[in-house]
Order: structure tokens, then C-alpha cells, then sequence
């Protein structure tokens, strides 16, 4: 196995990217091999700061980088020598298995999209996050953003690709899927939801709860919440700041703690062929280490062979 991490991808990259490597390292398992995209140069001296050799990693060198602000289908097509470009051609020609960086979001999903490409039958790939629930564990909510609008066979499908997450990376036996909208009774909400809600209902594809509200997103009610990427990025932006407030406030809890993007790495790229992950991009070296930890269950689970297998 071999997970491919962008060492120049987040604002403090390449600081933040090598520790988390280092972190990450210690965690898998000897035939769990990491791949270092990016300048070797900058990171021989961190390494070396950590008395930690070299040789635990495989280095692709690049001194090229896509900046956070950068175009992103312009950057992939113009910088091919970017870690990221370099990060999808490996992942393209099969020689690593997993991709993830903290870097640019959008050159992260143009690339994908272009190099390994979706799966077939998948009509737009989805960028999902996981959700704390109030008593314990977490869901999955998606589209945060890929997808701002959406059709309603799009929605449908991102029934399947949250199910699929949910079950085999969250452990969750037949996940209860909700499809977010503004009441729970069938015709309630805008066109969209009032098209997507009839053709959950008919499927034996996923366990489909029916409508569920804000009110749900961190109760027990569902396991997957199915949304436009409109939606599903204000209430992921929404939810990031509890984490914030409540350290702000001075106090600890629990339940909030589980709000810390630290805990679960990245945001998952579902609906293409191999396993891509999107970092935040102030991810520190506990994100790096959990992206890395979470690039490993995609492969080990073999999900996109599933959500493959599910779309045939």
C-alpha cells in the first residue's frame, strides 16, 4: 500500500505536512508505505529536526506548487509539475493508491476529475464531511460545496456514495440516510427536494429516514444527510464555528470537542476512482496524521471498488 500526501498543500505546509507524516508513520502498519510529494529539500531539514530518517518515506521532489488563490483548472493544466499535478499522474498510473493534500480545494477536485476521473454512472462526485452526533459517533453530510446545484438523480445518487461511506469507513450497519430540507412532511421544500424525495422513497438502494431539518444534523435521526452544495457548505461553515466559540467562551465539552476539524483530517472527494482526500487548510500536523490515517481505511475497505460495484 501506498498513501500519497502533498507535503506543499495547507498554509503551513511544509511544516505542518512532514510532522504529520512523522505522526502518521508510526501509526501504519510496516507494508503501509507514505509517498512525500513536493520539495524533498524543505523537508530533509524537518525531518532532521526530529532525529527521524528519511528512509521511513518515499520522496517525489517538486519545487512547483499551486497557490491557495490560483485558478484551479489554469494551475492544473499549466503547472504539470505542481505536487498536485504530480500527486494525481502517480494516483493516474496506479503508483500510489490514495491521494490527499491540504492545498487548494478546487485544484484538488479539478484534478480529480480530469486524471482518475468519476466512477461510471456517477454523475458528479461529491465532497462529504463528517458530523459529530450528539450522543456519540458521527455521520456523513454531502455535498459541502463540489456541487452548488444540483438535480435531483445527482441528490439521489449521493444517497448511495453516503451510505457506502458511512457503512464501511464510520461502521454504521445500513445507515439511516435524510435528505435536509426546511419540514420533514414529503411535500415540503423547493422543486429540487420535492423531485429528490419520491425517487428515495421508491429506492432499495439505501436505508432513506425521509425529510429531516437543521434541527436533526447532530441528533440520532439519520446517519447520512444528503444536501446541495450550497447548502451543505453554509451548514458545515456553521458547524466549524461551534469549535471555535466554544474555546473563545473558555469551556470544554465533549460534544464540541468532536467539533475539531483536527479529529477527522479531511473532506473525502466520493464518486471518483481512487481515494482522494481535501484537507482544511489550516490543517496542523494532528489533521495531516488523521488525513493520512483516513486515506488508509478508504484503501483497506476497498470503498471505491464498492461504490463501483453499486453503480454497474
Amino acid at each position: 500500500m501506498k498513501i500519497g500526501l502533498d507535503i506543499m498543500g495547507g498554509d503551513f505546509a511544509p511544516e505542518a505536512t512532514v510532522l504529520g507524516a512523522i505522526a502518521a508513520f508510526k501509526a501504519l502498519d510496516p507494508h503501509q508505505k507514505l509517498v512525500l510529494i513536493g520539495n524533498k529539500d524543505l523537508a530533509l531539514p524537518l525531518l532532521e529536526e526530529q532525529n527521524f530518517s528519511p528512509d521511513h518515506f518515499e520522496f517525489v521532489h517538486t519545487t512547483q506548487t499551486v497557490g491557495m488563490g490560483e485558478h484551479p483548472t489554469k494551475a492544473i493544466t499549466q503547472k504539470p509539475d505542481s505536487s498536485i499535478s504530480l500527486g494525481f499522474k502517480l494516483l493516474k498510473e496506479g503508483k500510489i493508491d490514495s491521494f490527499s493534500s491540504a492545498g487548494n480545494t478546487g485544484a484538488m477536485l479539478v484534478g480529480a476529475m480530469f486524471s482518475i476521473k468519476t466512477i461510471p454512472g456517477v454523475i458528479r462526485p461529491a465532497i462529504s464531511t463528517v458530523v459529530p452526533k450528539l450522543k456519540k459517533g458521527y455521520g456523513i453530510m454531502l455535498d459541502v460545496g463540489a456541487n452548488a446545484d444540483c438535480k435531483p438523480d445527482t441528490l439521489f445518487q449521493f444517497g448511495i456514495l453516503g451510505s457506502l461511506f458511512a457503512e464501511n469507513i464510520l461502521g454504521i450497519a445500513k445507515p439511516k440516510v435524510g435528505l435536509m430540507n426546511i419540514g420533514e412532511e414529503e411535500e415540503k421544500g423547493n422543486l429540487l427536494m420535492q423531485a429528490t424525495h419520491p425517487m428515495m422513497k421508491d429506492s432499495n438502494m439505501f436505508n432513506f429516514i425521509g425529510n429531516i431539518e437543521g434541527r436533526d444534523l447532530f441528533n440520532e435521526k439519520a446517519d447520512v444527510i444528503v444536501c446541495d452544495g450550497f447548502t451543505g457548505n453554509v451548514l458545515l461553515k456553521l458547524a466549524e464555528t461551534f469549535y471555535v466559540l466554544t474555546k473563545k467562551k473558555g469551556f470544554e465539552d465533549e460534544f464540541f470537542a468532536r467539533f475539531n476539524y483536527e479529529q477527522y483530517g479531511g473532506s473525502p472527494i466520493l464518486g471518483v476512482n481512487a481515494p482522494v482526500i481535501i484537507g482544511h487548510g489550516i490543517s496542523s500536523p494532528e489533521a495531516i496524521k488523521n488525513m493520512i490515517l483516513l486515506s488508509r481505511s478508504m484503501i483497506t475497505t476497498k470503498l471505491i471498488d464498492k461504490i463501483t460495484a453499486a453503480f454497474k
